[in-house]
């Protein structure tokens, strides 16, 4: 045939606008698709590109083969109807994909439409296909990868969210079933500061995101679906549109509120007297110094005040240390039921405490520590069937101008409680220069 004229000659039954091919170099071997002719059942004509698709050396290891030789076998059913169905209609069958297996034992992937020809005065089949086969290995490797995305997606602990500008909850993770026992639906749609129990957190949060476009694990808290509130860590970034205009934000978070647990118990064992429950030496003048600074700048000054159980090192040796914690632990009761929330007290080691009052004059410090030493003369301590009593001696001193370390206002106060203990003990003594 010297071309792909469909009137080349007259048609036969079926063959209406059928094509005949013969052996000459025509577009039939510069088409930029594999073709292959097919009579009764066999290959009898392929051009280069189908040559390559089957993975032939030469059309002589080709031709004379049967067609469905080469159709994978779960595709054959499939394939075999196309044929049938073209041979009794012809109708031309438009473009399907169909596996095949090449001379090689591999894998093709074809896009293959078929119609009715004639090749050499023969009723015949023109198969055109296109190699779909790097294709079809790329969309394989997406959808794997797409399902190994979404099982990991879906086995996170943490939860991935998308808002919109206006807060909005747009997109959520499956794992907020496991952080705040919602399903994703119930949460879409709503504003995600609904699920924080303090305002504070989510505006400290959106200020950090406006302000420097992205966050990484910011803390916060977030109430779940049961009431309970837990800890989370965030990180997220700001989204934007073409505009450059912010459009929302998108990150994660994670419930951390074990980690919380830990970290605030290692802070009470590194800053609490674990005996007495109060500061323990290291905090207490962490916090002393603290307060001193801020009075240096801001004003007025404050009062420091030590105070020591006297004859202490008796109970110990006479009942023991059993005896002798019962004695610190009831003191430091009675301590605190005369404080004031905001007055720091602390355990500087043995049965020696101190005490920083603000906002209170000398003479309001004093009524606070006779208050003190009043309820541990009326306490009375029962050990090996002996009834005795516990009192305190305590010493004070006020900050001045010239006060910039608050181991200036200890040592005074250590001061004034010695001249408290020669005095007789049981009583206050007031540092004076």
């Amino acid at each position: 045939m010297a071309s792909l004229d469909p009137h080349s000659q007259q048609p036969g039954r079926g063959d209406v606008g059928a094509p005949e091919t013969d052996g000459s170099c025509d577009l039939f071997d510069l088409a930029p698709a594999g073709l292959a002719v097919i009579v009764d059942g066999r290959l009898a004509r392929v051009n280069a590109i189908a040559q390559q698709i089957l993975e032939a050396d030469t059309p002589d290891q080709l031709i004379g083969r049967g067609l469905m030789d080469f159709v994978h076998p779960m595709d054959v059913v499939q394939t075999g109807n196309r044929l049938r169905r073209l041979e009794s209609g012809g109708i031309p069958n438009p473009a399907t994909e169909v596996r095949l297996i090449s001379l090689r034992d591999n894998l093709r992937v074809v896009a293959a439409s078929s119609r009715l020809c004639r090749h050499e005065g023969r009723p015949a089949l023109l198969v055109v296909a296109l190699d779909m086969t790097r294709r079809h290995l790329m969309e394989a490797q997406r959808q794997d990868n797409e399902q190994n995305l979404r099982r990991l997606f879906e086995s996170m602990q943490d939860v991935y969210y998308r808002t919109d500008a206006q807060g909005i909850v747009q997109m959520v993770g499956p794992g907020v079933r496991r952080v705040l026992g919602y399903e994703p639906r119930e949460i879409i749609g709503r504003a995600a500061e609904d699920y924080y129990p303090n305002p504070d957190d989510r505006d400290a949060f959106k200020q950090a995101i406006r302000e420097y476009g992205e966050v990484a694990d910011f803390p916060g808290q977030m109430v779940r679906s049961d009431g309970q509130v837990i800890d989370i860590s965030i990180s997220s970034h700001a989204l934007y549109d073409e505009d450059g205009q912010f459009a929302g934000v998108e990150g994660i978070y994670r419930d951390v509120t074990e980690r919380k647990m830990l970290e605030r118990k290692l802070r009470l064992l590194a800053t609490t007297d674990p005996l007495t429950g109060i500061a323990n030496r290291r905090d207490f003048l962490e916090r002393a110094g603290d307060r001193l600074r801020h009075h240096r700048r801001y004003g007025p000054g404050l009062t420091l005040i030590i105070l020591d159980l006297d004859h202490f090192k008796a109970v110990n040796d006479r009942f023991g240390h059993v005896a002798g914690d019962r004695v610190l632990t009831r003191f430091v009761e009675e301590a605190c039921a005369e404080l004031r929330e905001t007055d720091l007290f602390g355990r500087l080691g043995g049965e020696e405490f101190c005490l920083i009052l603000e906002q209170a004059n000398a003479a309001q410090a004093l009524q606070v520590v006779e208050r003190i030493q009043l309820r541990m003369r009326q306490t009375t301590f029962e050990d090996d069937g002996e009834r005795y009593r516990v009192t305190v001696s305590a010493g004070a001193t006020e900050s001045n101008a010239d006060d910039h370390l608050i181991e200036r206002l200890l040592e005074r106060a250590d001061k004034a409680l010695y001249q408290a203990k020669r005095d007789g003990r049981d009583r206050v003594v007031w540092y004076r220069d």
